[in-house]
């Protein structure tokens, strides 16, 4: 792995953030981190207390400042999450508190995210539930979204559940609705019982990813295994929830669930097999690979045949 120095050559004095960020995206390049210029930005503006976009705007480092710079791309270069070392992720108009014991929310969930806020709107008072909710980041996100939502997140890990609380507790604070936590494993058979028949919009981005995939270091070696992977099939906490799920809406209630991207065609087929739900619907993300499945809940209230078809779509 490539090393730093401990500070600027004898005699440079303070560097200039360009020079900075240069000189930390090199090492990040050769320890195999993906993006690693924009990570080394991230990086040298979060010691600088400036955001991102302003950094070129922003005073020379300190050799404080820069010896700061050098541990976190040390610690970066190790393949701790960037997320980890800021204290926080963003997604879609938040940011989060993020660290250790808590999933650290993804770019491609946040597809899933918006296509609930879209499935809420027009509906009145909507009851949102966010299953699986880790930081919070889908429940928080349609709160602050739609503030007339009722938004329930439901959460079973005590490490995860402190990060979500506390970014419950921001965003009350900052001025959005305030959202239910609730404490429940949500693969219960009796999960919610008081909402049966009753959620408008039901959002799951569970552990999905099969036992035996390898994944990143950071993934590996930091998120929490219970958040990540989904059993032999990776399908283990999908399928209780599926049938949970068509208990929980109302007629025309839609559903909406993340999964691994080998899941393209199982999925959909869940929801079509299941028999509650039509419109089922398969997205891609904006890789172009399968991320996740939607359906409503019939509008009768009852069980089709199974063996109903489904569609692919895009984001």
């Amino acid at each position: 792995m490539s090393t730093l120095p401990q500070h600027p050559p004898e005699g440079t004095g303070p560097l200039r953030p360009s020079a900075a960020v240069a000189r930390s995206a090199r090492v990040l390049a050769a320890a195999g981190v993906g993006s690693a210029r924009v990570e080394a930005e991230v990086l040298a503006a979060y010691v600088l207390g400036v955001p991102r976009g302003r950094l070129a705007l922003a005073d020379d480092l300190s050799d404080d400042q820069l010896g700061r710079l050098d541990e976190l791309t040390r610690r970066r270069a190790g393949r701790e999450p960037l997320q980890h070392l800021t204290g926080r992720a963003g997604f879609r108009h938040l940011e989060l508190l993020v660290g250790p014991g808590v999933f650290v929310p993804r770019p491609e969930t946040e597809l899933l995210a918006g296509w609930g806020v879209e499935q809420a709107q027009g509906r009145r008072d909507p009851v949102v539930v966010d299953l699986c909710s880790g930081s919070g980041a889908i429940a928080l996100a349609v709160a602050q979204e739609l503030p007339g939502a009722r938004v329930i997140a439901v959460e079973r890990s005590p490490a995860a559940l402190a990060w979500l609380r506390r970014n419950a507790a921001e965003r009350a604070a900052a001025g959005d609705r305030p959202i239910e936590v609730v404490e429940a494993d949500v693969t219960a058979p009796d999960l919610l019982a008081d909402l049966v028949g009753r959620v408008d919009v039901l959002l799951c981005n569970p552990p999905y990813v099969p036992d035996d995939v390898v994944v990143p270091p950071e993934v590996a070696g930091h998120d929490p295994a219970e958040a990540v992977f989904g059993g032999a099939d990776g399908l283990a906490v999908i399928r209780p929830v599926v049938g949970r799920a068509a208990a929980l809406l109302r007629p025309g209630g839609a559903f909406g669930v993340e999964h691994d991207d080998t899941h393209g065609a199982a999925v959909p087929g869940l929801l079509a097999g299941q028999g509650g739900f039509d419109a089922v619907t398969e997205h891609r993300d904006l890789a172009g690979r399968p991320r996740f499945a939607t359906a409503s809940r019939r509008a009768d209230g009852q069980h089709a045949p199974i063996g109903a078809a489904w569609q692919t779509d895009s984001p």
